[in-house]
């Protein structure tokens, strides 16, 4: 039997968009709305109440979530983070040892190409170290350079920043073994070319820091990369 009254809420949309739907697991397509309940009489709204909280409805599923639920990022988006924060892990630890020695600048080319930039090369990642670094064209010609090791990142500013831009956006999204992970892949690029120079542990204690990881753990985990080659 049809209910001849009860209280239900009327929904605008505000703005549509994709979202990790936490009904589907996966993304989806949303619609960010508002309303106000009203009373109906035989499924008419004839009465108006008071608002309700905004909400993201799936437009799949068609379940209803509340608006925190765009601060997850999408699959897609998260995999684009994952991508950024390699590849300035990699940059920040060609700053640290410096570029003279042809073995860290494979590594770090290594480890871009395994993020997910597979059309770039040597040339492409100085030119990206150069430009956040401020250093011009000086890092162009690596074969050519007798740059001296340890330039750190104190000298390149803007690497900094980006590391802190970079990678603690995506932290609190990565499993523990995923941000040690990725501290690991900036210690190989350090151990290419030799043991850890001062600065190149400075550069991975704030990777570390970055990561939200103990520092305790970063140094045994750089300790055991001594000892272990990074798989």
């Amino acid at each position: 039997m049809t209910r001849l009254w009860g209280v239900r809420p009327r929904w605008r949309t505000d703005v549509l968009g994709d979202f990790f739907c936490p009904g589907c697991g996966g993304d989806r397509n949303y619609r960010r709305q508002h309303g106000r309940r009203w009373l109906r009489l035989l499924g008419t709204p004839v009465v108006p109440l008071g608002p309700v909280l905004g909400s993201v409805q799936c437009t799949s599923c068609h379940g209803r979530y509340g608006v925190e639920s765009l601060e997850q990022p999408t699959c897609v988006r998260l995999g684009a983070m994952l991508r950024d924060a390699q590849y300035t892990i990699a940059l920040a630890m060609l700053a640290a040892g410096g570029t003279a020695h042809r073995a860290a600048r494979e590594a770090a080319c290594a480890a871009v190409r395994e993020a997910g930039f597979e059309d770039c090369g040597e040339a492409q990642v100085l030119a990206a170290l150069a430009a956040l670094s401020g250093l011009g064209g000086e890092l162009y010609h690596a074969h050519d350079l007798e740059e001296p090791p340890g330039r750190g990142l104190g000298a390149a500013g803007g690497l900094a920043v980006e590391l802190h831009a970079v990678v603690e956006p995506l932290t609190p999204h990565l499993a523990h073994s995923g941000r040690e992970r990725l501290l690991l892949q900036g210690a190989a690029i350090a151990l290419a070319d030799g043991r850890y120079l001062p600065q190149e542990r400075e550069a991975l204690a704030a990777v570390g820091r970055c990561l939200d990881l103990p520092q305790s753990r970063v140094g045994a985990l750089l300790e055991a990369a001594t000892r272990t080659p990074y798989q």
